[in-house]
């Protein structure tokens, strides 16, 4: 049976009104007698009535929605940061629509397409390791729609962007490892062209220099689908283990890379993968399986998720264009084992 909602003309019928006269009772028109509106509410509450939030988004031109872009929710980060999104976006009045890429600028395209036919009021926006071209955020951009970017985020476009202090954090987890006795550190990191895979490997050149240890482009492993490929992970681990000169240590740039060069490093040989160091941005805490000695740098999601909201509403609700935008840079956390070191 086809669920069919109740409407106005339902209430009207039942009510002995026109349709028009339940319309003023429910908005609260002054037009309407103070009985009359008390009989329409009351039945409405009765009913369970709920406004058709289209009609709703057709007449107010807003939709009270707010579509997020991200690669994955599977990802501990993400949906750290979502749980952020939700809680600012809920009680500000608005319901979230969450898509995933998966990695895909295809796929991320289609939901943008989507997404922007559901007249959501903004996008929070997470790139894909795929995404080069970014012109299909530019023209709705540029028609007004306003968009936030938070921790991949792209340069194109002027707009709020919220990201963690990747650089730092990349370089206190390099020169952990070589504090730790390390001098062949290898890289694993998702795509070039990536704002978050940039600012890492800065941060992990940065720290070989000041140690005075030779950068090594041998030792700089890039998978493309930034670790949602296994055997992509396998063939980049492989790769650095069977060189001539071995790593002693791997940094991984991200969340899914990090836990996809443990078990890349688990299925290789025990004795290779017992002696090699790992340190890894994550905030998963299911890697102390399968390293308990994993030093790790976390990002604080969670808050990043909130101030991109509250970053959004404020553009959705300004009376007038706002033309004076901001990138909040977050601090990290270093995980040394069950001691958290921030990370400024």
């Amino acid at each position: 049976m086809k669920f069919e909602p109740i409407t106005i003309k339902d209430i009207a019928k039942a009510l002995g009104l026109s349709t028009s006269t339940v319309s003023r009772a429910l908005r609260d028109g002054y037009e309407i007698s103070a009985e009359t509106r008390r009989i329409v509410l009351e039945y409405a509450e009765k009913i369970n009535y709920q406004p058709n939030p289209i009609a709703l988004s057709l007449k107010e031109r807003r939709s009270h929605s707010i579509g997020v872009i991200v690669c994955e929710i599977a990802n501990n980060f993400f949906s750290q940061a979502i749980n952020g999104i939700e809680s600012i976006a809920y009680n500000s009045g608005y319901h979230v629509i969450i898509t995933q890429s998966h990695e895909s600028a295809g796929r991320e395209v289609i939901n943008l397409k989507h997404l922007a036919s559901r007249s959501v009021d903004g996008l929070l926006v997470s790139l894909s390791s795929e995404t080069n071209d970014i012109s299909h955020f530019k023209e709705l951009h540029d028609k007004g729609l306003p968009i936030v970017f938070f921790d991949r985020v792209t340069n194109d476009i002027y707009t709020h962007k919220v990201i963690a202090n990747n650089f730092k954090g990349a370089f206190d987890a390099t020169e952990y490892l070589i504090n730790s006795g390390c001098r062949n550190i290898a890289h694993l990191t998702a795509s070039a062209h990536l704002s978050i895979t940039k600012e890492r490997l800065d941060g992990y050149k940065e720290a070989l220099r000041k140690y005075h240890i030779p950068f090594r482009e041998e030792y700089v492993q890039y998978c493309n689908h930034g670790g949602m490929i296994q055997d992509e992970m396998e063939r980049a681990v492989n790769s650095l283990i069977e060189l001539e000169n071995q790593p002693d240590s791997i940094f991984a740039a991200n969340d899914k890379l990090t836990t996809g060069c443990l078990l890349a490093l688990k299925k290789s040989d025990p004795a290779v993968a017992s002696s090699i160091k790992i340190t890894g941005f994550t905030n998963s805490n299911l890697t102390e399986l399968f390293a308990t000695s994993l030093t790790s740098v976390r990002q604080p999601a969670f808050e990043m998720g909130q101030i991109a909201t509250s970053l959004l509403i404020e553009l959705i609700e300004s009376k007038r264009p706002v033309t004076d935008f901001q990138t909040r840079v977050l601090d990290t956390e270093m995980i040394i084992k069950n001691k958290v070191v921030a990370v400024s």
